[in-house]
């Protein structure tokens, strides 16, 4: 019986020996993400190859005979398993080096020893069937290694005939033992070949598994970056109205009202605690009851002086309904409605200002009738009355001027324009301007581009568009005063600037220049300035002001031309807008 447990203890020793390999297999598949990404460490395969003839080596040193007879060495699994799965130079490496090692270790020696003991004879066979059994699933190959270890197994165990011990005349305990050291083997081959083919099955749907993971997690990185892009505020919350999700429209929507809050902050807080105050108590009431009835629902939210279009909808997991939360989608409406209702308020100023306009035309026709009456009435009146007549007509010239000027900004008209050189205009006005100013004591300079290019301009609006603004600067003007006259060339535009040496304009007074109405003269209308900037604006041109108090103003109109500008005219210098000592003279006028 004691002879018995030291050859079952003998069997198990030989079992884990066998078994070696797939310890070191199943850590090098543990080890393979980092394996793959360095060149120099071998494959899988070649890797089982190599742990199979260690598993030979441990084999081969803890090889004994059973009972003395029958040669107990295992590692013809480790060996034959190696050889069907390597390809054909591993293959043949293996099984040279597996009849080596029989050579040193195995007892007895000898040649028919050797050949029994190696399997060598089938070893053909065993090639053969290498790739049908690469190819097949995993009870194939099982069936194909039991079709070559059987009958390896069977003669090793039969051997003690062969040599003229009679196994049959052994005690049955320990036929028994030979038996079970046959089958376990047999077992043990289908075992190894199982555990292989399961532990590559494994690290597959595990790397199947990595990148659908990756994938998962570039697509969802991917949706929060379009999220984050898109300039609509979006939420997720939980069935508890806890945030889950938001993007960054959404995050700077929330720092509108609370500048310090940050992103973690706010996940997992119930939304009405993060409100600064409660928004109105109806709306939310129905936003809370379609939250529980998990319905749809859109109602426009007033909260802190802002106005907000919410959506929320609710959100479901799967197939099967399972409730995901819901989705808020908020856009602020505030700039929205504060243009609609400027726009509303334009539209009503803009019918009243066709109806003025209408109203102002019918009056200059009674006006125009007083005025026939009074001249005929000055022509036949008393030589004592013509300074009241003079006064009462000059009076009806100035309201006539001041309905022609309010027309003139009323009618929102196209300019019929033509190719023209600004210069040309500019020199046509030059008789007049220089008559006005040499009345008031004062001087005028041109300083002119020359390679301005044509523009497309109504002559006409630009006439008094240019003397509506250099008069405005003589009157700003002491006498010796002068007024300067500039054209330039500004990247894509060709500016008029149009500068005096007066007292210059209150900063609290440059927002207000082209209000209508709006003039700090004695007896002015303030409609001059509203009317050249709306020249300017038909022209698709725009004007600027640069004044300083005590050097005086300068009005610069900008009106783009769709011609390229010549490097000559482009490298020209700009000259600044307030003339110091050192700047030549220009022409006078």
């Amino acid at each position: 019986m004691i002879a018995i447990i030291y050859e079952v203890k003998d069997i198990l020793l030989q079992i884990t020996s066998a078994c070696s390999f797939l310890f070191l297999f199943q850590w090098w598949l543990d080890q393979s993400q980092m394996v793959r990404r360095n060149g120099k460490f071998p494959d899988d395969q070649s890797f089982l190859i190599i742990s199979c003839a260690l598993s030979i080596v441990f084999c081969m040193i803890l090889s004994t005979t059973l009972f003395g007879v029958i040669y107990l060495n295992l590692a013809i699994i480790p060996a034959y398993i190696g050889v069907l799965y390597a390809g054909f130079r591993s293959g043949v490496s293996l099984v040279i080096f597996f009849v080596l090692c029989t050579i040193l270790f195995s007892e007895p020696s000898g040649i028919s020893n050797l050949v029994l003991n190696t399997g060598v004879l089938l070893y053909p066979l065993l090639f053969g069937m290498a790739k049908p059994f690469k190819n097949g699933g995993t009870l194939s190959k099982i069936a194909v290694l039991w079709g070559v270890l059987f009958p390896s197994m069977l003669f090793i165990v039969l051997a003690p005939k062969m040599h003229g011990h009679s196994l049959y005349d052994s005690p049955s305990q320990e036929m028994g033992v030979a038996v079970l050291y046959l089958v376990v083997s047999v077992v043990l081959g289908g075992s190894f070949i199982y555990f292989i083919e399961t532990a590559w099955d494994r690290m597959e749907i595990q790397k199947q598994m990595k990148g659908i993971s990756e994938k998962l997690e570039r697509e969802s990185e991917k949706l929060q970056q379009i999220t984050d892009v898109v300039p609509v505020s979006i939420m997720s919350l939980d069935d508890m109205g806890c945030v889950t999700e938001l993007n960054e429209c959404m995050l700077n929507l929330f720092r509108q009202h609370n500048p310090l809050i940050t992103k973690e902050a706010i996940l997992g807080r119930r939304v009405e605690r993060l409100l600064c105050k409660e928004p109105d108590s109806p709306i939310l009431k129905r936003m809370a009851d379609n939250v529980l009835h998990k319905q749809r629902y859109n109602e426009k939210l007033h909260y802190d002086s802002r106005t907000y279009d919410v959506f929320s909808a609710p959100l479901q997991l799967g197939m099967g309904g399972i409730s995901g939360g819901r989705v808020v989608i908020v856009q602020d409406l505030t700039e929205e409605e504060k243009f609609r209702s400027e726009l509303d308020h334009v539209e009503r100023l803009t019918l009243v200002g066709q109806m003025a306009a209408g109203i102002t035309h019918e009056i200059r026709n009674p006006m125009a009738v007083v005025r026939g009456f009074l001249q005929l009435m000055r022509e036949k009146s008393h030589g004592e009355m013509d300074s009241y007549y003079q006064i009462i007509m000059e009076e009806l010239d100035r309201a006539n001027s001041i309905i022609n000027d309010f027309l003139s900004l009323a009618q929102s008209r196209i300019s019929n324009k033509e190719t023209v050189q600004l210069h040309h205009i500019i020199e046509e006005l030059s008789p007049l301007l220089w008559a006005d100013a040499n009345l008031r004591g004062q001087s005028v300079e041109l300083r002119l581009c020359p390679s301005l290019p044509l523009l497309q301009l109504n002559s006409r609006e630009i006439k008094q568009l240019i003397l509506n603004l250099a008069r405005n600067g003589m009157e700003a003007m002491e006498p010796k005063g002068v007024l300067y006259l500039e054209t330039r060339i500004h990247e894509d535009k060709v500016e008029l600037v149009i500068q005096d040496t007066g007292s210059g304009i209150p900063q609290s007074q440059l927002e207000k220049l082209f209000v209508p109405f709006y003039t700090t003269k004695g007896q002015g209308t303030g409609l001059g300035l509203p009317l050249c900037l709306s020249i300017a604006e038909r022209h698709h041109g725009s004007i600027t002001v640069d004044s300083q108090e005590g050097k005086g103003t300068a009005f610069i109109i900008s009106f783009p031309y769709g011609q390229e500008v010549s490097q000559e005219a482009a490298a020209t210098k700009e000259t600044s807008y307030f003339p110091s000592s050192d700047i030549p003279p220009g022409q006078e006028l």
